[in-house]
């Protein structure tokens, strides 16, 4: 096996040389990407012997790996390591890599930061499990730390896959879809180095790079509950979707797993459905997220079951039942001037169906996932 550290960069150049004076000091091969740099990084190089490439414009945090892993293949190299230029992490961490590549080659190894350490940012916490939750939603994976730079990658990966990010959702996406591709994720622990809030420097837009991460995992979390397979790199690692209204056996099992009762799936999956079943435009999984941790009930549970109030069925279901309260008939007549110029109206009779139908939906999947649930753990096809 061949390693190259790479070390993707934008406007670091204060910190850059630092972290590859320590890359070099624990491993020979290192290559840096400018990403379209304006402070010049490169040239606070000089003397070293170090790898260069660089983007003349800015193109992504993503890019700068894509970019990195062609040359790497040209240079006959397995695998990368990639960690930031920021000073965030510690180079001296790679031989933990170097261990996780020889034990498993085509595993992709994710560093977990140490968030005990001072000046751990609230947003970078909040961000960690945030996506840690997508990820486990999305593929019934799990990790610690999935928003982690410091990572090792084998080259075979990005030749399999068909990644569309390049800005920081990349490293979102990449997780994701190896896992349906049936690509092993690892994890290994890492130290983690925050300067005090005044000296910080960041590159993430919070609203641009907030809504590349939503979009992305609205597209993900869509994709992963449609029925036909993912295209798969390694057979028989299990990179299917384990939490889907789709497979509800296979689901629950695997909650089952996770030391939730049946009573405590069935409550998590009534508040889904009923929250899933009020006019929350495009706030459904936020709202059922809060409320899920508030109640701290579990949260897969709850989203996966929401998933039964996708429209059009049960919102349409939910209008016409608010219609015939409000007017004493049923709404016969689709059109723009009912769907359209009568929007607001249609809002009003979806809460009014919801507050109806949404009780008797949320307590017949509690039953349903309550029944479901014991019937497991009689059978024996699960143990809690």
């Amino acid at each position: 096996m061949n390693i190259l550290i790479v070390i993707p960069v934008y406007n670091h150049a204060a910190t850059l040389r630092a972290v590859v004076e320590k890359a070099l000091a624990v491993h020979p091969e290192v290559l840096v990407v400018d990403d379209g740099s304006s402070d010049r990084p490169l040239d606070t190089l000089h003397g070293l012997k170090v790898r260069m490439a660089s983007h003349p414009l800015k193109r992504g945090k993503g890019a700068a790996i894509m970019t990195a892993a062609r040359l790497a293949l040209r240079m006959g190299m397995s695998h990368i390591v990639t960690l930031d230029a920021d000073g965030q992490h510690d180079p001296a961490d790679f031989p933990k890599f170097a261990t996780m590549i020889a034990a498993e080659p085509m595993a992709i190894v994710v560093g977990t930061r140490d968030f005990t350490v001072a000046n751990v940012p609230g947003s970078s916490r909040f961000g960690r499990k945030f996506s840690n939750f997508w990820l486990r939603l999305q593929t019934g994976k799990s990790l610690s730390d999935t928003q982690s730079g410091f990572r090792a990658y084998p080259l075979a990966v990005f030749d399999g896959l068909r990644l569309r990010q390049r800005h920081y959702a990349f490293e979102v996406e990449v997780l994701v879809r190896a896992a349906w591709a049936g690509v092993p994720l690892r994890e290994v622990p890492i130290a983690v180095h925050y300067p005090p809030p005044g000296e910080r420097i960041s590159h993430f837009k919070v609203f641009r790079d907030n809504l590349r991460l939503t979009l992305l995992n609205t597209h993900l979390t869509l994709r992963s509950v449609l029925p036909w397979p993912h295209r798969k790199l390694i057979a028989g690692e299990g990179g299917e979707l384990k939490v889907s209204v789709l497979h509800p056996l296979r689901s629950i099992r695997t909650l089952l797993t996770e030391h939730a009762t049946p009573g405590q799936l069935a409550t998590a999956g009534a508040v889904g459905v009923f929250l899933g079943a009020l006019p929350l435009i495009a706030c459904h999984t936020l709202a059922i997220l809060f409320v899920s941790s508030f109640f701290r009930l579990n949260k897969v549970a709850a989203v996966g079951a929401s998933q039964l109030c996708m429209p059009p069925l049960v919102p349409a279901l939910c209008i016409e039942a608010g219609y015939y309260l409000r007017h004493g008939a049923f709404l016969t007549e689709i059109s723009l001037e009912t769907l359209g110029y009568q929007g607001l109206e249609r809002l009003y009779e979806w809460l009014l169906g919801a507050l109806l139908l949404g009780p008797i939906l949320a307590l017949t999947t509690a039953g349903i996932i309550f029944i479901m649930a014991r019937f497991l753990l009689r059978s024996g096809r699960v143990s809690n």
